[in-house]
């Protein structure tokens, strides 16, 4: 609180100094609002001037020149002072003792401005002091709070409230300090140039989440109504602290994705998102987003958010796996090996997932499937079998694919069994049938005339065919057919060849084996005809014998009509035939020769349409014997052994 005598020891002061017109008062001076102020006040003039009527002072406001009329604060003479200060000023300092102080109490923010001292010692002796005095009338306390605040670092806030009115002195309170980690609080008494100050300091260590937090400083005079409040909201530095973007996903190739970011930190940070080292965008903002359209197995990756506010630096990645169907596969160009050898066939292709690996033969599988990108088919010690088409299959769910390679085994040639000759109606046609890669190579060789056949000559129609890997050759020898049909052996050498080996063999003429059976088969069937004939003679003979006693004329009567005879053994004969047939004794050998082919007009063999066929190929009579019958005349004749015999036709 002030008080006169704290004046005393500044006129002491003022009596060492030169006589002069001269003032001193504080430069600035607070107050809060209906509060009330004093302003310490001391001036100074010639010593050589000697009052007149005493001395005597006027305060005015804005400015120190009466003649531009500035507001009268306070007149010692009268009490005319403008009506905003009416009632609220009063000098509280003796003028006669160069004590000029002043207060105005109830001040409003209109009272807010400089204040001057005019000193009238009568007569000419007035002067107007141009130092002046400050005044801020506050509606709240001030908050000294500093420019950065930063976490995790100590932070002092001091708030200040003036104490200027020696009728009342403020208390000062922080508002929500509670909320705040270990919050410490001191207080400050400050006077300086006869102006005091009360202060209050909290002291803490502000977190990240204390950014934003409201905290007020209240100001309040005991035993009045009076108080202010100052509200203010920190505003805490703090690097990057978390970084949140999407989770890893997985999307369709082909399809978009929106990947997210944020970044808590203060103030806002940087936000990038990287691909790798490629950087796809950047804002500085709390959040970003990064667009991706039209999705392909490319952008399959890491994909990574950097936040940076100068403070410090945070990232957080995610995994953006893209899905797709495999690709088609990658296989080994075609490929041609030598029989006997070993190869490596090898298949990679990509997908997501990882398609698994067939591996096909011409459509069947071989090998192992495999869950991998890369797949190894090994094929060892190789034949003319695998020769083929190979197919690499990849599958997985979202499709499949697959590529082919032609794997082409070379070989020497071999001879197959359809090699042989034959007779034909134009002569003896053999045929050279040879399997080989490259193609093999066909000539027929005759040693009897030391021919080597390989183009059409006069005597021989030669030709060759290929289908794939076998070649077929073929000759017509027109002189050799009269020789096959006489039993004489068919001399005809085929020599195949290409430049892996080459073989001659002799052709065998199939026919031969054919015409033996059916000898064979002929006299059997021969055989069994003259016993049944035999049985049937001598079966008539008793049933007549048995019924007429003279067995001898009946056979004489009905040998008289011979073609009727016939007719009845012949049928007899047919019916035998077919039970033979059947016979298990003559077997498949048998029944191949009823199918065999007779030669055409076009050397080709045509299939035996019918039994009649047959027979006209083989012997078509009998001779029978008959002991003890007597000829007729004009029918029976002498054979050169002196044998008797009776000769039956059939028309």
């Amino acid at each position: 609180m002030w008080s006169v005598e704290l004046l005393l020891p500044f006129l002491m002061v003022i009596k060492d100094v030169s006589s002069q017109w001269n003032v001193w008062m504080p430069r600035d001076i607070s107050a809060m609002t209906n509060s009330c102020v004093v302003i310490p006040c001391t001036f100074m003039y010639p010593s050589g001037i000697r009052p007149y009527r005493g001395v005597h002072g006027i305060w005015y406001f804005g400015q120190p020149y009466p003649q531009f009329f500035p507001p009268v604060v306070y007149k010692s003479r009268t009490d005319i002072v403008h009506e905003s200060y009416k009632g609220r000023t009063k000098l509280l300092g003796d003028l006669s003792q160069r004590n000029c102080t002043l207060r105005i109490g109830n001040i409003g923010t209109e009272h807010s401005g400089r204040y001057y001292f005019r000193a009238d010692l009568g007569g000419a002796n007035i002067f107007t002091y141009p130092d002046f005095t400050e005044l801020k009338v506050l509606d709240q306390p001030n908050i000294d709070v500093p420019e950065e605040i930063l976490s995790n670092e100590n932070l002092d806030l001091t708030c200040y409230a003036p104490d200027n009115c020696p009728d009342m002195s403020p208390e000062i309170t922080w508002m929500y300090a509670e909320y705040l980690p270990d919050p410490q609080f001191s207080s400050e008494y400050v006077e300086e140039s006869n102006t005091a100050v009360m202060s209050s300091t909290l002291s803490f260590t502000p977190r990240p989440l204390d950014n934003g937090m409201l905290l007020g400083c209240r100001v309040h005079y005991p035993n009045t109504s009076f108080a202010y409040e100052r509200m203010i909201t920190l505003d805490v530095k703090y690097p990057p602290r978390s970084v949140w973007v999407n989770v890893s996903q997985e999307v369709m190739e082909g399809s978009s994705v929106t990947l997210f970011c944020e970044v808590d930190s203060n103030p806002l940070p940087r936000i990038s998102w990287l691909f790798g080292d490629e950087e796809l965008v950047s804002d500085t903002s709390s959040n970003a987003s990064l667009v991706l359209e039209g999705l392909g197995a490319q952008q399959e990756g890491v994909y990574t958010c950097v936040g940076d506010n100068g403070y410090g630096v945070m990232n957080s990645s995610m995994y953006l796996a893209v899905k797709y169907p495999p690709r088609d596969p990658w296989v080994n160009g075609s490929l041609t090996v030598l029989e006997g050898s070993s190869v490596l066939l090898h298949c990679s292709t990509q997908g997501n997932p990882p398609p698994t690996l067939t591996w096909l033969k011409d459509g069947v599988l071989v090998g192992t499937i495999t869950a991998e990108e890369v797949s190894v088919l090994e094929l060892e010690d190789l034949t003319p079998q695998g020769d083929g088409l190979y197919r690499c299959l990849a599958e997985n769910e979202h499709g499949r694919a697959s590529s082919s390679l032609n794997l082409t085994v070379e070989f020497a040639p071999v001879l197959l069994e359809e090699s042989k000759c034959t007779v034909v109606r134009e002569g003896v046609q053999c045929v050279c049938v040879a399997s080989g890669n490259p193609e093999p190579t066909i000539e027929f060789h005759l040693p009897d005339l030391n021919i080597t056949v390989n183009d059409t000559e006069s005597r021989f129609n030669y030709y060759t065919h290929t289908d794939g890997y076998t070649a077929t050759g073929m000759i017509k020898l027109r002189d050799k057919a009269e020789a096959a049909a006489n039993g004489a052996a068919v001399n005809v050498h085929c020599s195949i060849s290409n430049m892996y080996g080459s073989e001659t063999v002799r052709l065998e003429l199939q026919q031969e084996k054919k015409y033996m059976m059916a000898v064979i088969v002929g006299t059997i069937g021969g055989v069994a005809v003259i016993a049944f004939i035999i049985a049937a003679v001598r079966y008539v003979g008793r049933s007549n014998k048995k019924e007429n006693g003279n067995p001898g004329q009946d056979l004489v009567s009905k040998l008289e009509n011979p073609s009727l005879f016939y007719s009845a053994v012949k049928k007899d004969k047919q019916n035998l035939r077919k039970k033979v047939l059947k016979t298990e004794l003559l077997g498949s050998k048998f029944n191949s020769i009823l199918e065999e082919t007779s030669t055409g007009e076009d050397g080709e063999y045509q299939p035996v349409s019918s039994m009649a066929e047959l027979e006209r190929q083989e012997l078509n009579y009998a001779a029978l014997e008959f002991m003890g019958v007597r000829a007729r005349d004009g029918a029976a004749a002498q054979g050169d052994d002196g044998s008797n015999y009776t000769e039956i036709k059939a028309k």
